[in-house]
């Protein structure tokens, strides 16, 4: 398919949104992938209502969700990103718990029928194919169980391998664009970041396959990987330390059981680096976060290394990664999927990260209990090594008096009498 054929059959974007209806419930594409000209021509529409719109985390502004949207737009969030916090707190916007790998099966079973896929896709090649780029994730069910697909085709959008195609037959109508990404910069690294991603390498062996979330911790410990050996990346998303890691040759991927020599992954998110990197680039296979994020996939590579971070944990190890009391942060996202993976898998490490504390310092985040409204992410029977900048533990075995005493020795100084006060109470501990 030259680029005359399709280029010429385009809309505006206020023409390709006019095939969203009232009460139809919309697929959103998300992170990079965000198609903001069709959100824009959408959020403009004034004679919707009861239009619901199913979505993991988006880039740029999201209008759908303004107060005076509220009564045409009701945004679901499977994973809450920066642009809906503020709605979903005040009632205008919703969030649905769920784990990363069971998404793309509410859409495929019907459990959540979906009417439109709005999408942001790469320029069909000369067999008719686009792909969904930077984010296949649960777009690829969305793109297959819905019953129209609107999309935005950019030119910048890279061309992605693995099972990221969505035929240009499929779709019902589109706009095309040139421009930018939106871009997920890197955050600096603070002194505390840097002594806790110091500690989660030293726990990274050599021959390791790494998943890892997005934010400093995270960018942190991968930087510091660059003297490692043999590394693989088999993940839900990366982002540019990645790239740094495989042009120092730490990572590989040849020791890998599934598919060995390739990086995996769901997403990307990072800068125009890491989007030139991914495009055309057969050694990274995007798949949908059903395969990506299964357990029983997961395991079956040796020495998978999980790395996750946290916002509370109790003395017992219960974590709370989606909400700080009843406000909704995030979402489970991929963190049980990979911990239990990690978990499984043979010489795996399961390792959740957090600073010591919050708020400049003035509250702890290990707690005698967790916050009144935290979500339970990951269970206390699934937690196993804690890393915070005073040290790492693993609580894997441990009876609850170990691993409170464990979790006192790597919180802050400042409240570890306290927190030995809190031990003692609940479990009649004496410390020596």
């Amino acid at each position: 398919m030259n680029h005359d054929d399709w280029s010429r059959l385009a809309v505006s974007a206020e023409e390709a949104v006019s095939r969203i209806a009232s009460g139809h419930r919309v697929f959103l594409h998300g992170a990079a992938a965000t198609p903001t000209p069709l959100v824009s021509a959408m959020a403009a529409r004034h004679d919707l209502e009861g239009v619901r719109i199913y979505h993991l985390h988006t880039s740029g502004p999201a209008s759908f969700a303004e107060p005076d949207a509220a009564a045409r737009f009701t945004s679901i969030s499977l994973f809450t990103g920066a642009p809906v916090r503020k709605a979903v707190q005040e009632g205008r916007a919703d969030f649905i718990p769920i784990f990363l790998s069971d998404i793309p099966g509410l859409f495929s079973s019907g459990r959540i029928p979906l009417d439109v896929a709005l999408l942001q896709l790469s320029p069909p090649d000369s067999h008719g194919n686009c792909s969904l780029g930077t984010s296949v994730d649960a777009a690829k069910a969305a793109a297959e169980s819905a019953r129209f697909v609107i999309a935005e085709i950019n030119e910048q959008m890279p061309r992605t391998h693995g099972n990221t195609v969505v035929p240009f037959s499929r779709i019902s109508a589109f706009i095309r664009s040139d421009r930018p990404l939106h871009e997920h910069l890197a955050e600096p690294e603070t002194v505390v970041v840097g002594r806790i991603g110091e500690l989660i390498a030293g726990l990274v062996e050599d021959g390791s396959t790494l998943q890892m979330g997005i934010g400093a911790i995270p960018d942190a410990a991968l930087a510091r990987l660059k003297e490692k050996h043999d590394l693989g990346i088999h993940t839900e998303m990366f982002s540019d330390r990645v790239v740094d890691l495989v042009e120092a040759g730490a990572v590989t991927n040849r020791l890998k059981s599934v598919h060995p020599g390739r990086i995996v992954t769901s997403f990307v998110a990072g800068s125009k680096r890491l989007f030139d990197f991914v495009h055309d680039n057969p050694l990274v296979e995007f798949h949908p976060c059903d395969r990506t994020n299964d357990t029983a996939l997961i395991r079956k590579n040796d020495k998978v290394h999980a790395i996750n971070s946290a916002l509370q944990m109790d003395l017992t190890g219960q974590v709370c990664a989606d909400s700080i009391g009843h406000r909704i942060y995030s979402g489970i996202g991929g963190q049980m999927d990979f911990i239990r993976g990690a978990a499984l898998s043979k010489g795996g490490k399961a390792i959740l990260a957090l600073p010591s504390t919050a708020m400049g310092g003035r509250i702890s985040r290990i707690v005698p209990e967790l916050t009144p409204g935290a979500g339970v992410v990951t269970t206390r029977g699934h937690i196993h090594w804690v890393v915070t900048e005073y040290g790492a533990v693993n609580l894997h075995g441990m009876t609850l008096r170990e691993r409170g005493a464990a979790l006192v020795s790597i919180a802050h100084p400042d409240f570890r009498a306290e927190l030995r006060g809190d031990l003692r109470r609940i479990r009649n501990y004496s410390f020596e």
